[in-house]
């Protein structure tokens, strides 16, 4: 799946009011939730409720709409963080990383973050042996990183993919 770097401005900026505030809130939580109940809720008609949702999807607003899989469905699933280094932030070095990570199915997130030329990313693998020869076409032979730390997840205390909608002001 493929993720527009910034979806509002590469379709067309929207405009949220409460409304479609309200509407992306519900759909956050499931994203299944019939139209005439996000209507009751928002107190909208469903035609109303229906037009916004293909507004927002349209504008970029509504990036995708997927299923999140819990990976305790496949055993055995093992995450693991991992933070890596490379040897510049300078984009000759750092778009081929992103172009590599976006491409490998197992990185389920990844993060180009400040300092030192980073990224963290999550990686889900079926076992170590998968992970390790992961690791080694990944970071360990590939000259454009300098060290990885891979780290464990022993319990997934916390994890969702909704975010903050704040009201108008």
């Amino acid at each position: 799946m493929k993720y527009p770097r910034n979806a509002a401005s590469t379709r067309g900026a929207r405009h949220l009011d409460n409304f479609d505030r309200a509407i992306l809130r519900i759909l956050q939580e499931n994203n299944q939730t019939p139209q005439r109940q996000i209507a009751e809720r928002v107190h909208l008609s469903a035609a109303a409720v229906q037009r916004r949702i293909a507004a927002m999807e349209d504008s970029g607003v509504i990036a995708a709409n997927v299923a999140i899989v819990s990976p305790d469905v496949f055993h055995p699933a093992i995450t693991i963080v991992v933070e890596v280094h490379l040897t510049s932030d300078r984009s000759t070095v750092v778009e081929p990383a992103k172009a590599l990570f976006r491409g490998t199915k197992e990185i389920q997130q990844c993060y180009f973050v400040t300092g030192a030329g980073g990224f963290i990313m999550v990686i889900v693998v079926p076992s170590m042996t998968h992970y390790e020869a992961l690791a080694r076409r990944l970071f360990a032979d590939n000259e454009s990183v300098t060290t990885y730390r891979s780290l464990v997840v022993l319990d997934r205390v916390k994890s969702g993919t909704a975010i903050e909608i704040p009201m108008d002001e």
